[in-house]
């Protein structure tokens, strides 16, 4: 018996777990692995939505075959045409030869680049509210362009009310058995939905906002997305984390410190506003080593919380080599509603803090607070204090609330001085 899922009666998942694969898009680390989701729908007309990663398909095409029991499959729904949701419709179509692929017309554009011997004849091409009738079921399409590929679209059965969601409402974290949001301890995978969205999704903002404007229209009984865990008890949960997210709206009060130090002075002046940040009431605060750290965690992290430090020393006239891509990243996604503070380290010409300046400059979205303080070389008593008032700001601005001025970091830290 091969491996698959009931979702409904004649609703099957058929997807893959992936705990093999190191990196998302040959970048983005997987320590918890991901899914590749694909869908069976048992009718007269047979179904799969989605197909599932060139190279991940296992038992795959087995679980399909076993599914039809000797019928054939007449059609695959390609949501998105990134090839881990369409790697597998040229094989599929060679085993199902009468079979339809269905997509928008942007999908098509897409196969042709592709798949270059893609017999056109069987692609059928749909538009927003049209009915794709099964037998029982009876399936609708909205087009969700730009969330986060120009032909993306999202499935949705209006028989039992299943949106079938492509990567809006998705997640990295291979399935440890549970399927549905109500078989298993959902905040084990809250982090890995956020770092999920917040670097594959997170410029597309605008557009998934919209997205859930017009998906809010339908009743919903269950999200299938296709990557992570299905939902079907608090559907409301994940809409409120990808509306949250797409507006920049933080989950919780908190500080991340992201840093990129040499010799270890950018680094000590970190670890002194983190101690501050404590002694002024900040509990939550995640201190980065941007060189040990891969940048998505630290990205997903910056979604998450209200403030960011970032420092730099000054390497080559410039940010350090570690610390740019992630200004880089931020700021092609508009990075906004958050609290800002900048520090950093030089000797001669600086750079670092300079870089820092001129990314916060260009997002009118964030608020600098205080100062930079920048350091040269080995930073003093005079240094710790100006990084102890930079905490302080940032604490009252993340608590919401007035830090008693009598309460001093440094004397309560004296081993930083």
């Amino acid at each position: 018996m091969y491996f698959c899922a009931k979702v409904t009666d004649l609703i099957s998942w058929i997807g893959v777990n992936d705990r093999r694969t190191e990196r998302f898009e040959n970048y983005l680390p997987l320590p918890e692995g991901v899914t590749y989701n694909s869908y069976f729908i048992d009718d007269t007309r047979t179904c799969v939505i989605d197909a599932v990663e060139f190279g991940t398909e296992g038992n795959y095409f087995d679980r399909i075959e076993n599914l039809l029991n000797g019928r054939q499959l007449d059609f695959l729904i390609i949501n998105h045409m990134e090839p881990d949701h369409s790697g597998s419709i040229f094989d599929l179509t060679k085993l199902y030869p009468a079979m339809k692929v269905v997509g928008n017309k942007k999908t098509l554009e897409m196969i042709r680049c592709f798949h270059h011997k893609f017999d056109e004849s069987k692609f059928m091409a749909v538009t927003e509210g049209e009915i794709l009738d099964l037998g029982h079921h009876k399936l609708t399409f909205a087009m969700m362009p730009m969330v986060h590929w120009p032909e993306s679209m999202a499935t949705y059965d209006t028989t039992e009310k299943i949106l079938f969601s492509n990567d809006a409402f998705g997640s990295f974290g291979a399935i440890d058995g549970g399927i549905f949001d109500d078989e298993i301890d959902v905040t084990k995978y809250e982090d890995e939905m956020r770092r999920y969205y917040s670097n594959i999704v997170g410029k597309f903002g605008i557009q998934v906002s919209n997205a859930i404007k017009k998906l809010s229209t339908l009743e919903i009984k269950y999200i299938c997305p296709s990557h992570g865990i299905l939902w079907r008890k608090d559907i409301a949960r994940v809409i409120q984390f990808f509306d949250n997210w797409a507006k920049f709206i933080p989950d919780e009060e908190g500080v991340v410190i992201v840093y990129g130090s040499m010799y270890g002075n950018t680094a000590r002046m970190a670890e002194a506003l983190a101690r501050d940040l404590s002694i002024f009431g900040v509990r939550n605060i995640k201190v980065y080593d941007a060189s040990k750290v891969d940048a998505s965690f630290i990205i997903s992290d910056i979604w998450k919380y209200k403030g960011l430090f970032i420092g730099s020393t000054s390497h080559n006239n410039a940010v350090f080599p570690k610390i740019d891509p992630i200004l880089s990243k931020l700021q092609n996604y508009g990075l906004k509603n958050k609290f800002l503070g900048i520090f950093g380290n030089m000797l001669w010409s600086g750079g670092g803090v300079r870089g820092i300046q001129s990314f916060a400059d260009s997002l009118p979205g964030i608020e600098v607070i205080g100062e930079a303080i920048e350091v040269k070389g080995a930073p003093r008593r005079e240094d710790f204090i100006r990084l102890e008032n930079l905490a302080r700001k940032m604490a009252c601005k993340v608590l919401c609330k007035e830090i008693d001025s009598e309460l001093t970091a440094c004397a309560n830290n004296s081993c930083s001085l």
